[in-house]
């Protein structure tokens, strides 16, 4: 009851995220349905089980959005005087992860009701009976596998943000994230880099190693892809998440490289400052600026593999790539708006000092050009270096 309270008396701006939670469950959702429905019209076909295991993607980042989400939720971070009342770190961080529950619960129920209607068992087939085949129309649905895969995304994302916001290991990060901030933009030594720039690009460069070893193979064994009737060799598969788990851990101190290199060679004011929020927020921004550049890459590598084929992408497919796509840009554009918020009493005590506003908006374009100026070629070098193997 106290999260539905929370709930609803939320800001619009934090309702809109919880609302893009949902959207995304019920993608997800729908996405397991029809892997369940594949499986049931299809018995003797491997394909079946890797069908499921390609729904793990879109989970991922649909688990990674709520937990982002639940984060930044300013109905769930600590404050002075709420434990006196009974709503300590540990009960907050139940409220959020059954916020997030609710949330996902949603957004799996309406994938639920959609995908019954679009099958018939609700009013009849609609579109003249268009999704009969593809959803198995004919076959009987077995309710409580239906009910065991929409449980997923609710189950792993309030899991995922009750540890994340656990106390004493990430409940009040935002709070405290802010506060120092506030302090490292006025400090006068710069802020420690982030840890993880060496694991990064050294899962980076394995993760490619083993993309190129795999693609020179003629044999070997081989991923269905949705939508294409051609083969994927299985350790591409395993080499991409080693790249996006090393762009990931490097996000934090690349984006600290850049705001260092931002006040070097005698700089400006303008890059000054620039450079100080960069350093400041590299930890806000960086992961998520990672996972942006991994999703992007491996983007645009399929484009260059398989855009050319013959066989069109299915509808399924491109309803997976659009959640993870959606949902790391949110997941970034959430960071973005936390970050700017943290600095409201940084550029409150700026323009008190005498800066106009003007060079507050010329130092957030220059932040924006310095971190597209790195992470656009790198996104594309992964990407060509990515796809090379596989296209000979």
């Amino acid at each position: 009851m106290l999260a539905l309270r929370l709930a609803r008396g939320a800001h619009a701006l934090v309702q809109l995220r919880r609302l893009m939670v949902a959207a995304a469950s019920a993608g997800v959702g729908f996405l397991l349905l029809c892997a369940l429905t594949y499986a049931l019209a299809h018995p003797g076909d491997s394909g079946a089980t890797l069908r499921l295991l390609w729904c793990l993607v879109p989970l991922a980042a649909t688990v990674y959005f709520a937990v982002a989400v639940a984060r930044t939720d300013p109905g769930t971070r600590p404050r002075p005087g709420l434990s006196s009342v009974g709503l300590g770190p540990a009960r907050l961080t139940a409220v959020a992860a059954a916020t997030t529950a609710v949330a996902a619960t949603l957004g799996s129920a309406v994938a639920l009701l959609f995908f019954l209607h679009l099958r018939g068992d609700l009013t009849g087939l609609p579109f003249d009976g268009a999704a009969a085949d593809l959803l198995a129309a004919g076959e009987s649905l077995p309710l409580g596998a239906a009910l065991l895969l929409l449980a997923l995304v609710p189950l792993t994302a309030s899991g995922a943000a009750a540890l994340a916001l656990r106390p004493g290991g990430g409940r009040g990060a935002p709070a405290q994230e802010a506060s120092e901030g506030t302090e490292d933009v006025a400090q006068e030594v710069p802020p420690a880099a982030p840890a993880g720039l060496p694991w990064g690009v050294a899962l980076v460069a394995a993760g490619l190693a083993v993309e190129a070893y795999a693609g020179g193979r003629p044999g070997g064994r081989t991923v269905p892809l949705p939508g294409q009737a051609e083969n994927l060799p299985a350790a591409v598969l395993g080499g991409w998440c080693l790249t996006a788990l090393g762009l990931w851990l490097a996000g934090p101190a690349l984006t600290h490289l850049c705001g260092r290199l931002l006040q070097a060679f005698r700089p400006g004011a303008t890059r000054l400052l620039a450079g100080r929020i960069l350093m400041s927020e590299a930890r806000r921004i960086g992961r998520p600026l990672g996972v942006v550049c991994a999703v992007a890459s491996a983007g645009l590598a399929s484009a260059t593999v398989y855009g050319g084929s013959g066989s069109p992408w299915g509808p399924l497919t491109v309803l997976g790539a659009v959640l993870v796509a959606a949902c790391t840009g949110a997941t970034l554009l959430t960071a973005a708006l936390e970050a700017r918020r943290s600095r409201e009493a940084t550029n409150a005590a700026l323009l008190r000092m005498g800066a106009s506003p003007t060079a507050l908006r010329r130092a957030a374009a220059v932040r924006v050009g310095a971190l597209l100026l790195l992470f656009v070629p790198l996104t594309w070098a992964v990407a060509v270096l990515a796809a090379a193997p596989l296209t000979g």
